[in-house]
């Protein structure tokens, strides 16, 4: 499953066996487009989980780039702020009246909402109550993570240790060291920022081939972890289960290079972020346009991807390919989005489908030809590839989780509503991403993720 030992005697190196790494055609390039994005952005509370949204704003309003928008009735203190200035184009609210989003017309002039600065050596004496406190007031708190059940962290919540990814082996997401190249001073004012919310460890958790700037991997207080081996072994799941592995009535904190260079940036400067760096990749991206974008949070898809697309009906999903959420085209992007995926729907019938052994279509099994194929990328699209079948516990999905889980029997636990069993099985240590890999290959077409993901929702409405 991994292996551990040590390099120059300090660095902790877990070597990742199991998994698999999905060869997908429109690999972005490690480089930003030259080109702005701009065009209408929306805030959109519903993406933080729990939150009950109130807008501060009318139709109509000006705005300037940080205004507070929407406030948590549960929490007044926790704001969600304008990215952009303008004026507000509307206020959108769905089913129940529960808010869906307040749209933003940008109108050229970066007026900006000052909060209070402060330097990576201010951060290291200040309280950690107090840096929680300018995290919640502009909303920069739900870009961190509360594990388990992927939550914004609570109010009283106090994690036993937080891990930073730096990684990225799921098809496709952000260049970590693209990030850290260009925001270094950022990131590492956001790691002094999270040393003082806990009074445990700061794992930064990167691959073993590529170095991070040394004011980041070299950083006081924070622990350098490094993970090798195909995917999964990016996910923090993977990372926490093999540094600080999460047990009943604990909690930890994870957050992304990408959003913690937001944060840091946040910080540093004393004003809301203007823009984020997203991948764009994935065969559904015309040729020489799949690279990383410069974009407003939350910007309107419609403004930015309809000239970048190579033709025909395409999905578009925000996160990677395998545990990503679509999007509709005139949608907008999601808060914590680093990158966009686009898809072509494949909707091809096959002659003979699975019983053809020469069928030149991608696969993990050793039932097709094309299982053999070495190196070289896959344009591969939206088909399941057959229909949803029944589940035969063979202990396939253990080749793919590189955990002391035996999938098989939580699935179907889980299934079964038995909550208790679930528990003891280890589905607290687990995310839909964690198994996301699994569900591409399995052969009955289970939906493992969605499945994870009720779980872990019945598990928190039932308190466990």
């Amino acid at each position: 499953m991994g292996a551990q030992r040590k390099i120059s005697g300090s660095e902790p190196l877990f070597v990742i066996r199991r998994g698999r790494d999905v060869p997908l055609s429109g690999a972005p390039e490690a480089s930003v487009a030259a080109e702005p994005v701009s065009g209408p952005v929306a805030v959109q509370p519903l993406w933080v989980r729990g939150m009950k949204p109130r807008p501060m704003v009318a139709v109509g309003d000006r705005i300037r780039r940080g205004t507070p928008l929407v406030y948590d009735k549960r929490d007044p203190d926790f704001r969600l702020c304008s990215p952009v200035a303008g004026w507000v184009r509307s206020i959108d609210f769905g089913p129940r009246r529960i808010l869906q989003r307040v749209v933003v017309e940008p109108d050229g002039a970066d007026e900006v909402e000052p909060f209070a600065k402060a330097t990576a050596g201010e951060l290291e004496r200040m309280p950690g109550d107090e840096i929680l406190g300018r995290l919640r007031s502009s909303g920069m708190l739900s870009l961190i993570v509360e594990r388990p059940f992927s939550r914004m962290p609570r109010r009283d919540s106090k994690p036993k240790s937080i891990f930073v990814n730096a990684m990225a082996t799921a098809p496709f997401q952000a260049d970590p060291l693209l990030i850290a190249s260009q925001e270094t001073d950022a990131i590492a004012t956001g790691l002094a920022a999270l040393r003082r919310l806990t009074a445990g460890p700061v794992y930064l958790c990167a691959g073993s081939g590529r170095d991070l700037p040394q004011r980041i991997a070299g950083a006081g207080g924070v622990t350098l972890a490094r993970f090798s081996g195909p995917h999964p072994s990016g996910n923090s799941g993977v990372h926490i289960h093999h540094l600080d592995p999460i047990r009943p009535g604990e909690h930890v904190w994870t957050v992304r290079l990408a959003d913690l260079a937001l944060i840091g940036k946040f910080l540093l400067e004393g004003a809301m972020p203007g823009w984020r760096l997203v991948a764009l990749g994935g065969p559904g991206v015309a040729e020489g346009r799949a690279c990383h974008y410069r974009v407003p949070w939350g910007v309107a898809l419609s403004a930015w991807l309809p000239a970048r697309l190579a033709a025909g009906e395409m999905r578009v999903v925000a996160g990677d390919a395998l545990s990503g959420t679509a999007v509709a085209p005139d949608g907008f992007l999601p808060p914590w989005a680093s990158s966009v995926t686009v898809l072509p729907e494949d909707r091809e019938r096959h002659l003979l489908a699975w019983a053809n052994p020469l069928d030149g279509r991608f696969s993990f099994s050793q039932t097709f030809v094309s299982a053999w194929r070495r190196g070289g990328a896959w344009p591969l699209g939206t088909s399941l590839q057959g229909a949803p079948r029944a589940m035969v516990a063979t202990g396939l999905y253990d080749r793919y989780l590189p955990m002391r889980i035996r999938l098989d029997f939580l699935i179907r636990a889980v299934l079964a509503r038995d909550w208790e069993e679930a528990i003891q099985l280890g589905i607290l240590e687990l995310e839909p991403e964690d198994v996301a890999l699994a569900a591409f290959a399995c052969p009955s077409k289970m939906d493992l993720v969605g499945i994870i993901r009720e779980g872990l929702a019945m598990a928190e409405a039932e308190g466990l």
